[in-house]
């Protein structure tokens, strides 16, 4: 998706400046100032969408197409919500495509989200002792995407918040080697930073088609990536890759 400028003024014309205000570090005028210059940002408020995380998921979806009606779908990490209306829309959870199947989409996050149509969504710490159990049964059943946008609180240490994000991706694709139907999708956020070549073994084994990519809606200047395995072979193949670890 291509976010463009509809206004019929340049670019440099829309820039707006911040100025630093008594109290307000400048990090923060820093972020405010991207924040009101960011074309998704003003796209998100256009749609109807709670951020700007939701063009990430749907440029992913463009591209690799795992949001198909009638899926089920677990969304971790899903507050504001901005990837449960787009999960919803494109599977079809309120049945508003004739003809199409309906899908169903769970969303779980440590905040509470604001209820949004055709999502069911239960406020968790992922981490905490029980809580996959807790997910399978709101689940009742397989999923046929399992995705993950979960991110730990910033420490202002690199290599710091790399492995927190890191366990957050491991943990969540566990989740999905039980969960998962075969055939079925895993998409999570990680960040560049040199531990992630575990990870991508265990998703090679376990998957027919393993990519890495960074969507445009995704700041440049962060190290944010993302990783999406598909064709999940089974619940054998993720057995077996657990005895080799």
């Amino acid at each position: 998706m291509k976010i463009k400028n509809t206004s019929g003024r340049g670019q440099r014309d829309l820039k707006v400046k911040v100025k630093t205000a008594r109290g307000r570090k400048l990090s923060s005028t820093r972020w405010l100032e991207r924040q009101l210059n960011d074309p998704y940002v003003a796209a998100a408020r256009r749609d109807g969408y709670r951020g700007r995380a939701a063009y990430k998921l749907i440029e992913l979806d463009d591209k690799y197409r795992f949001l198909v009606p009638g899926a089920r779908v677990v969304d971790l990490g899903c507050a504001p919500g901005g990837w449960l209306q787009v999960a919803a829309a494109r599977v079809n959870a309120l049945g508003e495509k004739p003809g199409k199947r309906k899908g169903y989409v769970l969303g779980v996050d440590l905040q509470e989200v604001e209820t949004l149509p055709g999502t069911e969504v239960h406020v968790l710490d992922f981490l905490e002792e029980g809580a996959e159990e807790k997910v399978k049964g709101w689940l009742g059943g397989a999923a046929d995407v399992v995705m993950s946008d979960m991110a730990a609180a910033s420490s202002g240490h690199k290599q710091t918040d790399h492995l927190r994000i890191m366990a957050l991706c491991e943990a969540a694709a566990h989740f999905a080697f039980d969960v998962l139907e075969e055939g079925g999708t895993f998409v999570a956020k990680v960040l560049a930073g040199g531990a992630e070549g575990e990870l991508q073994q265990l998703l090679k084994q376990n998957f027919k088609k393993v990519a890495n990519v960074k969507p445009p809606a995704s700041r440049s200047d962060s190290s944010e990536k993302y990783v999406v395995a598909q064709g999940f072979r089974g619940h054998s193949a993720s057995d077996a890759s657990d005895e080799s670890l």
